[in-house]
């Protein structure tokens, strides 16, 4: 076990590694940087679908739901911010297009310079919460209904439309549904049904996973007994996610090692039971492209790729985190790529169809051929990390981490555009690129890969 020196030091050169990674390559790895310092650490964050599109303004106008983590020292909240995104090479608003002189020194920001100097991200929407947010997620299907899972194991239904932006003074907590049948102090595991409205999920410490259907609410009482109850983990479970297109399949992992498939249809027995880690497993995420493919990320640093199609087999095994896989998150927008946040503070881009590409010994020092892209912007462990639904912003995601931070960034274009993107000569200047190593732009076909580093390498080879 680590002293308190040891995290300090740790703590130390994470900010000294993030300050040279903002300030030499930032213009060079990223889009777009926007980072935020909220009042209360979030422990987690989920895009809403909606955008507005400002005609007139050179920003798009997006909402985070977020909440808080206070430990009691004060008054726990569910919060909704706004977040303006920069356009495009939009000259009628006064958006101008991505240059290097863009990135902020100051306030750690890139692609924003003609938004005005407010904050890009603010609070609109606060909602009194018992104790801290461990999880919120709102209805795909309705997304002003939103479940959260609280420290104390209950998963609340909230109605963001039956509150106004500023929360009750007396601290009273106005939920419209508590779903009842927790038992113990509840871990982060929460989701609810992509097919089937009014369906949710919650894990938990007592072994158990909840199923609820809030359409069985009634006006005679606010509480919702859940419909099943799945036993079949022997230790905490840690996660669960529903399958993206059958209604009634879900995944489960927890403590025990244990990846379970269920049917809620056949809810005394999982119709699949494997261990698949050698350590804790804390996250499950079914590909919402390709039905059969399910993630799982474990205490043991790596991320596994398994087919459940019978027999359910491993198909890769993915490995760059120095630390447990504390959350995963497929790309709404690309059905090969996924995102894995650990406690080592990095956020891993993954692209299935990169396994076993051949590579070169330099790109081999830098991770295995799939590593597309790695985040290093936090300085503490991310709680949380979404991808953006909409078309536009189909490369941009949303992190939160236990010092406060929220981060809206999106990687260059040059990692997932390819050839597409013409790079400017004057990029190319030697006292500019100080610390980064350009070779010749990549041949069609290829694709470019960025690591988070001193030094940032871009393969030239057709192979790599």
């Amino acid at each position: 076990m680590k002293s308190h020196v040891d995290d300090l030091e740790d703590d130390l050169a994470a900010e000294e590694e993030n300050k040279l990674i903002n300030e030499k390559n930032a213009p060079y790895l990223y889009d777009m940087v926007i980072t935020h310092a909220l009042d209360w650490p979030s422990l987690t964050c989920q895009w809403f679908p909606d955008k507005e599109q400002n005609p007139n303004k050179p920003y798009t106008t997006h909402r985070l739901l977020l909440g808080t983590h206070t430990s009691g020292q004060a008054q726990d909240y569910l919060q909704i911010a706004t977040v303006q995104i920069p356009k495009r090479d939009h000259t009628q608003s006064g958006a101008d297009k991505l240059d290097r002189a863009d990135y902020d020194d100051e306030r750690g920001e890139l692609g924003g310079h003609t938004i005005p100097p407010a904050p890009r991200i603010q609070i609109i929407q606060k909602i009194n919460h018992d104790g801290e947010v461990n999880r919120a997620r709102y209805m795909p299907q309705n997304p002003d209904l939103i479940a959260t899972k609280a420290v104390t194991g209950e998963v609340l239904v909230f109605d963001r439309t039956k509150h106004s932006s500023e929360p009750e003074r007396s601290g009273v907590v106005n939920l419209i549904y508590d779903l009842l049948g927790r038992t113990e102090r509840g871990k982060y595991g929460l989701a609810w049904n992509p097919v089937k409205a009014g369906h949710v999920l919650g894990a938990s410490e007592d072994m158990t996973v909840c199923h609820w259907d809030v359409n069985s609410y009634t006006k005679a009482k606010s509480t919702i007994e859940p419909t099943n109850v799945f036993r079949g983990h022997t230790s905490v479970v840690g996660d669960v996610d529903w399958h993206s297109t059958q209604e009634n399949v879900f995944a489960s992992v927890g403590d025990d090692k244990m990846l379970m498939i269920w049917d809620t249809r056949a809810p005394t027995e999982p119709k699949i039971k494997l261990q698949a880690h050698e350590a804790e497993i804390l996250a499950v995420a079914f590909s919402p492209g390709v039905e059969h493919l399910v993630v799982t990320g474990s205490a043991d640093k790596t991320v596994a790729l398994y087919d459940i199609r019978s027999p359910i087999k491993r198909l890769h095994t993915f490995e760059s985190h120095t630390d447990e896989v504390l959350h995963l998150a497929w790309s709404p927008h690309n059905k090969t790529i996924f995102a894995s946040a650990s406690s080592d503070r990095r956020i891993n881009v993954w692209d299935l169809s990169l396994i076993g590409q051949e590579q070169t010994p330099d790109d081999q020092e830098d991770g295995p051929p799939e590593l597309l892209f790695v985040h290093g912007g936090h300085t503490s462990r991310p709680t949380d990390f979404c991808w953006a639904p909409g078309d536009g912003e189909n490369w941009t995601a949303a992190s939160t981490s236990e010092d406060n931070v929220v981060m809206v960034w999106q990687p260059t274009m040059r990692i997932w555009a390819g050839d597409e993107v013409k790079v400017d000569e004057k990029e190319l200047e030697p006292d500019a690129m100080e610390g980064v190593e350009v070779t010749e732009p990549v041949p069609s076909g290829s694709s470019e890969k960025v690591k988070e580093s001193e030094s940032v390498t871009v393969s030239t080879s057709s192979e790599a």
